[in-house]
């Protein structure tokens, strides 16, 4: 009999009970007890992630209790709204609720914890529970009110950037000292949540702070092959892969861009030396010419009639043919064209 009175004993402490009370004049629909495995879905209103419902006595009183929950520490959500389950296919219980109030927990099966507020006020500063790590998630949220209010005295860039590193660097270490890896993977979700003004930072972050690779660890060892742990390490991995491919598409760019450098600077070597061979063989032909040949080449390239020719060198025109055939037999060629073509530079 002893032996069944312990027994029973310890499976009746093995009960929690979460308890609180709601302002019933601005709520007056159920209060829903919710079971988080998700945490990009930590805010909203899910039917999958419900798990209780309860209705507030006249004084505004609600109470969930039984011996259901995990044995391990879950995330769990209390909430309320004012939307009617008749819009279930349109807003209630499709993620979004625009009149809502909620609250973020950790807890275990054996956990009694009473919310002393109205769910308008939030004062979650009294909250009394058997567990210390109930107010863990609460306690980031005040944090995270803090930051909002940095952000939000200043709108400027450098205002921005300044703020990111000092927040999610302070988040971090935070939850890190409350010794609890759901703390540190409620920051997590905040500060990588795609679309937020903290992404970009935390990209860069991920690169360069062991944080995370300290919070996988940390997982593995206190939740092991649990949603979360299962969850953050694909989200990490799936990361780190973008960042990396990122990186290489990057690289392949600069790579590109060296290569074409490097092709335009082997083409302008490339024509320098034609040219300088050109000038080097025209002049190796020039030397085959008498001085007064070489004379009446230049008044050719300048396309002067061998009219001219004649004029400017005191000669005949007949004089003047011989020495340009006498030029072309030289050259090897037939024409001035030809001659100029030799000579272009």
């Amino acid at each position: 009999m002893l032996i069944a009175f312990f027994f029973i004993s310890n499976q009746a402490q093995a009960q929690y009970m979460f308890s609180g009370h709601v302002d019933d004049q601005r709520w007056q629909g159920d209060v829903y007890l919710s079971l988080i495995e998700d945490y990009r879905k930590l805010s909203g209103v899910y039917s999958e992630q419900i798990i209780a419902r309860t209705g507030a006595d006249s004084m505004g009183y609600f109470e969930f209790s039984g011996d259901q929950l995990e044995n391990a520490y879950r995330i769990y959500r209390i909430h309320v709204d004012n939307c009617e389950n008749g819009f279930e296919n349109s807003n209630h219980f499709s993620g979004h609720c625009p009149d809502s109030k909620e609250v973020l927990f950790i807890a275990r099966n054996t956990d009694t914890i009473q919310f002393p507020f109205s769910f308008d006020k939030q004062m979650f500063c009294e909250l009394e529970s058997s567990n210390p790590k109930a107010m863990a998630l609460m306690q980031i949220d005040s944090l995270k009110e803090e930051m909002r209010f940095a952000f939000g005295e200043f709108r400027s860039e450098a205002n921005r950037k300044l703020n990111s590193r000092k927040w999610i660097s302070t988040m971090q270490e935070f939850s890190k000292n409350l010794d609890e890896p759901l703390a540190e993977l409620y920051t997590f979700a905040f500060i990588s949540e795609r679309g937020s003004d903290l992404y970009n930072f935390y990209l860069n972050d991920l690169v360069a702070n062991d944080f995370y690779i300290n919070l996988e660890d940390r997982l593995n060892s206190v939740y092991p092959n649990s949603t979360y742990t299962n969850q953050f390490s694909n989200e990490i991995a799936a990361d780190k892969y973008s960042i990396n491919r990122n990186d290489s598409g990057f690289l392949s760019r600069e790579l590109i861009y060296t290569l074409l450098g490097i092709s335009l600077l082997g083409n302008v070597f490339l024509l320098f030396r034609i040219r300088k061979n050109k000038r080097k063989r025209s002049s190796g032909l020039r030397s085959d010419l008498t001085q007064q040949e070489n004379k009446i080449l230049d008044q050719l390239l300048s396309d002067l009639s061998n009219k001219d020719i004649a004029e400017a060198n005191f000669v005949s025109v007949s004089t003047v043919k011989t020495h340009v055939n006498n030029i072309y037999r030289k050259l090897k060629v037939q024409s001035r064209n030809e001659v100029k073509a030799l000579f272009k530079k």
